[in-house]
């Protein structure tokens, strides 16, 4: 079996490219992250003040499974998203750590960006995990647009601070997009 690069040079399709995060792109996404809206229903709902956006970007940076986001058809930066938590017991990866500029909110665009993502990790695990806030009603529906079903709940302590979290699934044999 081939092994899971976990930040692939490029992946794209007609609508999002999604590249490789690299530490020389902080002002760009913090560009696109610093509108305090996106982050409204989020557990770090002030992660549009630059200080708390530089821990969220080397956080990313540190991981090394994060990525940038690209409306393919204008080359604009419009967000970023990562694979965390890959269990090869289980296996499974977590996609998340993600957000989209509000212009390309109401799914297209996460649809395929998602799409991408699990597309090329079920090319190496059986299932996808998200974790969303159990305040994030946005993200929950756009989970389940993409066929996520709800398997549970989890507390997750993140810079010491507990949230609660519910977990969604999509298992490889019932991916359908």
């Amino acid at each position: 079996m081939t092994t899971l690069n976990f930040q692939p040079a490029t992946l794209e399709d007609d609508l999002v490219t999604i590249k490789p995060l690299k530490e020389t792109d902080f002002e760009r996404l913090y560009q696109v992250g610093s509108d305090p809206l996106i982050w409204e229903q989020h557990p770090s709902s002030d992660r549009y003040k630059r200080a708390v956006f530089q821990e969220y970007f080397d956080g990313a940076i540190a991981s090394g499974t994060a990525f940038l986001v690209f409306d393919k058809l204008t080359g604009e930066l419009i967000g970023s998203t990562r694979f965390y938590d890959f269990n090869s017991e289980l296996s499974s990866i977590a996609i998340g750590f993600t957000f989209l500029a509000r212009k390309y909110w109401g799914g297209t665009y996460n649809k395929a960006m998602k799409k991408l993502l699990i597309d090329y990790a079920f090319g190496f695990v059986d299932a996808v995990v998200f974790h969303v806030g159990a305040h994030n009603i946005r993200s929950q529906k756009a989970v389940l647009k993409i066929g996520g079903e709800k398997t549970g709940e989890q507390e997750i302590v993140q810079n010491g601070n507990a949230r609660n979290t519910f977990v969604y699934e999509i298992k490889k044999n019932n991916w359908k997009i």
